[in-house]
């Protein structure tokens, strides 16, 4: 029972330390955020008063408004083709059989060692060819085709702890492959499908080097490429840079907190399947 005890305590003290090393900095930025411009000091120290207007002026300096739509509209077209094509992969390579499956997947999880590096250039003289770049196209199907070797991965170990009994039983009532994952398979998987999307989300939204090789028009810029131009014009406004980068943030710190509860059912799922 001590022995227990002093593991949970040795466990607890061990995550508070780690929860510090992400709590400590986020605290500063957000101080340095609310901290005004005539204050010499920023960082881990209260202000002398609370200035809320650092986020206004970064937002209006900045054009947020366009980069984040910008971010939004790739992001949200990422996940979707993201997800539709992992599930209907995954459910192939997990259920279906079919010549050189395994082949294919382990030629597809090649993807996920292959950094985005090693491809930009090629990539960039592709689309150029195709007379993609410089559009949404150019952000959102490279990042997709990124994104998916994760997401094939994902859901074939997620339907395939899935019961094949139940699918045996729909299939004996009639029902086709196609209908058996989309009526049958796919919504106890909604946890699992959640993380995916979620994590995808996240990936997309801090994507830096593709949009800043893929395009130059200023209205395409995402959030994060915006926040480095932004950076490169008020490089000592450190109020301005930290309200900029907590706008950058927000959106995918909200969406964690309100999706947390399934992210962190779908990562448990996860590794139990495992």
């Amino acid at each position: 029972m001590r022995i227990a005890r002093r593991e949970a305590a040795l466990n607890y003290l061990v995550l508070g330390v780690f929860s510090l090393f992400a709590v400590v900095p986020m605290v500063g930025v957000l101080l340095s955020a609310v901290t005004p411009t005539t204050d010499p000091q920023a960082g881990f120290h209260l202000p002398s008063s609370f200035d809320l207007g650092n986020f206004v002026e970064a937002w209006n300096r900045g054009q947020f408004s366009t980069y984040l739509r910008s971010s939004l509209t790739v992001t949200i077209s990422v996940v979707i083709l993201t997800s539709i094509l992992s599930i209907f992969a995954g459910f192939a390579f997990a259920r279906l059989h079919f010549p050189g499956k395994n082949v294919l997947f382990f030629l597809l999880l090649a993807g996920l060692m292959l950094p985005a590096e090693a491809f930009i250039i090629p990539l960039y003289y592709d689309l150029r060819g195709a007379g993609l770049t410089d559009s949404y196209w150019a952000l959102i199907l490279p990042q997709t085709a990124q994104s998916l070797a994760f997401g094939v991965f994902w859901m074939r170990n997620q339907f395939r702890t899935f019961p094949g009994e139940i699918m045996e039983a729909g299939k004996m009532d009639g029902a086709s492959d196609l209908r058996v994952l989309w009526r049958i398979v796919v919504p106890p998987s909604v946890p699992a499908i959640t993380t995916m999307c979620l994590l995808v989300a996240m990936w997309t939204w801090n994507e830096f080097l593709i949009p800043l090789i893929m395009v130059s028009s200023e209205n395409l810029r995402t959030a994060p490429l915006g926040l480095a131009f932004f950076q490169g014009q008020h490089i000592t406004e450190y109020s301005l840079l930290a309200a900029a980068g907590t706008i950058v943030a927000l959106p995918i710190v909200l969406l964690y907190f309100f999706l947390q509860r399934r992210f962190i059912s779908g990562m448990l799922n996860g590794i139990s399947s495992r």
